[in-house]
């Protein structure tokens, strides 16, 4: 019988564990996603310049031009995206292994771990990228063959089904650190096992999740413009700044989150939460 999700619990205990181990997440977290992030919008190019330009195509824009748009863009700063990518998914990797593994490991041990992790993670990433984007358009393109009608409501169903594959592997990353599955198909097979009988509770906690972030973002993009009125370099910077804790701080509790809702569901919710180093 699949162990049913007390929401409640996790949170109290990816709390407990965030509070124990406070300075070494505050580190490894500051110099994988805080940092990353402010370093790339910094360097990434404006994105009032790519508003500007779709603007430019007027109201009904030629889809051929706006995907020109779109892709000289992204070609300018690519590579950017790749590199604070593999990092931040190293972070991803080695913050988890240093918060649940039981040998106690240290930072360097665990962000050592986290890159020999990091093809496996990726892809697993990629796997389940391609699934849950593969079965919308194969919906899609099967009701495209009857009727336009069919077609809109198979995108709809499409679209249920990838958040429904969103949420059955949303643990591949706890389950490749914590458990050390290195098969990527191993490793999405156990998360698919492991939120078995209840998807629909992980999917109201992510939302519930996601929405409070958006509003605190919300709230924190409103101060972050008043910066503006001192010139546009320092509101690019303060934009950087609040944007980089921002993402190291919905990233961190969704790691954490998604380590107690896998210690849960994993049936090792038996053992105390303690600090990583003691």
């Amino acid at each position: 019988m699949a162990t049913k999700l007390d929401l409640g619990r996790a949170w109290n205990e990816a709390m407990a564990l965030l509070s124990a181990n406070r300075d070494v997440i505050l580190i490894v977290a500051a110099v994988f996603f805080f940092l990353p992030n402010v370093i790339a919008t910094l360097l990434l190019p404006a994105q009032d310049v790519l508003t500007a330009q779709l603007e430019a195509l007027g109201d009904q824009p030629d889809p051929e031009e706006m995907m020109g748009v779109f892709a000289d863009f992204f070609g300018q700063s690519w590579w950017i995206y790749l590199v604070f990518g593999l990092v931040q998914a190293a972070g991803v990797m080695g913050l988890l292994a240093l918060l649940t593994d039981s040998s106690r490991p240290t930072v360097g041990e665990a962000l050592g771990f986290g890159l020999k992790a990091l093809i496996p993670y990726l892809v697993a990433q990629i796997l389940f990228g391609i699934l849950m984007v593969a079965v919308p358009i194969l919906l899609t393109g099967i009701g495209a063959l009857i009727s336009i009608a069919l077609a809109s409501l198979m995108a709809f169903v499409g679209l249920i089904v990838a958040v429904y594959i969103w949420v059955k592997f949303s643990l591949i990353s706890p389950v490749i650190a914590i458990e050390k599955v290195m098969n990527p198909v191993t490793a999405l097979a156990r998360s698919w096992k492991l939120t078995k009988g209840n998807s629909l509770r992980l999917f109201a906690f992510f939302v519930l999740l996601v929405i409070c972030a958006a509003v605190l973002w919300l709230v924190v993009s409103l101060v972050l413009t008043l910066f503006g009125v001192f010139g546009e370099e320092i509101g690019l910077f303060a934009m950087a700044i609040g944007s980089g804790l921002m993402s190291m701080a919905f990233t961190t509790v969704m790691l954490v989150v998604l380590a107690a809702v896998h210690r849960q569901l994993s049936g090792a919710g038996g053992e105390p939460v303690g600090k990583t180093f003691e």
